[in-house]
C-alpha cells in the first residue's frame, strides 16, 4: 500500500516596505530560490509605505510574480497588510518582513508541517529567527499581561523574571516544535478564511503588537499559533523601525494602550496608562541620566508628552514627526 503525497499548498505573500534599502531585494532572492515542492507561491505583493529611498524600485525577480502597490503616504504596518490581503486569494497568506531571507528549505518545511492532520486545528504558523550565524533570534512572544507590561515599563522582567515575566520568549524558546501564544510578524503564515473571518488586522496599530491583537484574536477563535523551530528565516530586524529613532517608542505606547483597552477590563487599562505616564518615564528618565545621555534625556521628555497629548485627546492626537512618515 503506498501512502499519498502531501496536497500541494498555496500561499500569497505580502510584505510591506519602509525604506529597506538593500533588504527588499535580498528577501525577493531568497523566495525565488525557496524550494515550493509542498507549498507553492501564488504572488508577491509588496505594499510601498511611501519610501523614499528607491528601495520600491527594480523589483523583478525571474520567476516571482511580483505586484506593487505605492502609497503616497505611511499608512502603517497593519492597515498595509490589509491592504496587500485584499489582492491575494490563495489558502495560505505569508506577512513577511522585507528585512527577512528564507532559507530554501524555510517554505518545503512549512509545507510538511501543514500537511499534517492535527495542523488544521491551528491557525497562525511562524518560524525561527536566526541571525547571519544562524544563531536563534526572538521568534516567539507571550501574550502581555499586566505584570508583563509593568516588568517592560520598569526594567523588573530584566532585574526579577520570576515575577515579572518578560513578553518576548528568549531566543532558544520554545526547545521544540509546538503550540506558542504568539509568533513575531516577521514571518506570520494565516490561514486565509480566519484572516477574512477576523476582517485582518486591528488597522488602528500603526505600528508594533497588531499580530500579538490579531493572535490573541484567533486563539479566543480556538485558532492558536504554532511554531516550526525546524523552517528557519534569516531575520536581520529593525531595518525600517530604527530610523524612527525615539518614536519608536511612541508609537509602541499608543499600540499597547490600544492593546489594553481592547482586551482588559477598562480599570486595569486605565491603571496601566497611567503608570505609563508616571512611573515608565521617571524610570527611563534616571535610566538615560545615569549613562549620560542627554539627548535620550530630552526624546524621552518629548515622545512622553506627545504621548500624554494623544491620551488627552481621546487617543486621536495628530502625529507631526519623524520627518511627516508618521500620520
Amino acid at each position: 500500500m503506498t501512502t499519498a503525497p502531501p496536497r500541494l499548498r498555496s500561499v500569497d505573500i505580502v510584505i510591506v516596505n519602509w525604506n529597506t534599502g538593500r533588504c527588499l531585494g535580498s528577501c525577493l532572492r531568497s523566495i525565488a530560490r525557496a524550494d515550493q515542492s509542498l507549498l507553492r507561491v501564488g504572488k508577491v505583493v509588496i505594499v510601498d509605505n511611501a519610501s523614499s529611498d528607491g528601495s520600491h524600485r527594480h523589483l523583478d525577480v525571474p520567476g516571482l510574480p511580483v505586484r506593487l502597490i505605492r502609497n503616497a503616504e505611511n499608512r502603517g504596518f497593519a492597515r498595509a497588510c490589509n491592504q496587500g490581503a485584499t489582492l491575494c486569494d490563495a489558502e495560505f497568506l505569508l506577512f513577511l518582513n522585507p528585512d527577512t531571507e528564507l532559507y530554501p528549505d524555510t517554505l518545503r518545511v512549512t509545507g510538511e508541517v501543514l500537511a499534517q492532520p492535527w495542523a488544521e486545528g491551528f491557525g497562525i504558523f511562524g518560524a525561527r529567527m536566526v541571525d547571519a550565524h544562524g544563531r536563534p533570534q526572538l521568534s516567539c512572544s507571550r501574550f502581555p499581561s499586566p505584570r508583563i507590561f509593568v516588568g517592560r515599563m520598569t526594567g523588573l522582567d530584566r532585574l526579577v523574571p520570576a515575577l515579572f515575566p518578560p513578553h518576548h520568549l528568549r531566543p532558544e524558546e520554545p526547545a521544540h516544535s509546538g503550540p506558542v501564544d504568539q509568533v513575531i510578524g516577521a514571518f506570520f503564515l494565516v490561514r486565509r478564511s480566519l484572516f477574512a473571518e477576523l476582517d485582518g488586522f486591528d488597522d488602528g496599530y500603526f505600528l508594533y503588537l497588531e499580530e500579538v491583537d490579531f493572535a490573541l484574536r484567533a486563539r479566543r477563535l480556538s485558532r492558536p499559533s504554532y511554531h516550526i523551530r525546524e523552517a528557519r528565516v534569516y531575520h536581520a530586524g529593525q531595518v525600517s523601525s530604527a530610523q524612527l529613532g525615539p518614536w519608536r517608542h511612541y508609537l509602541l505606547l499608543r499600540s499597547r494602550t490600544r492593546y489594553m483597552f481592547r482586551h482588559w477590563p477598562r480599570y486595569q487599562a486605565w491603571l496601566l496608562t497611567a503608570l505609563s505616564l508616571s512611573v515608565e518615564p521617571v524610570a527611563r528618565l534616571a535610566g538615560a541620566a545615569l549613562r549620560g545621555q542627554p539627548v535620550e534625556l530630552r526624546a524621552t521628555f518629548a515622545v512622553h508628552r506627545e504621548f500624554l497629548r494623544w491620551v488627552r485627546h481621546g487617543q486621536q492626537a495628530t502625529d507631526a514627526m519623524v520627518g511627516g512618515q508618521v500620520k
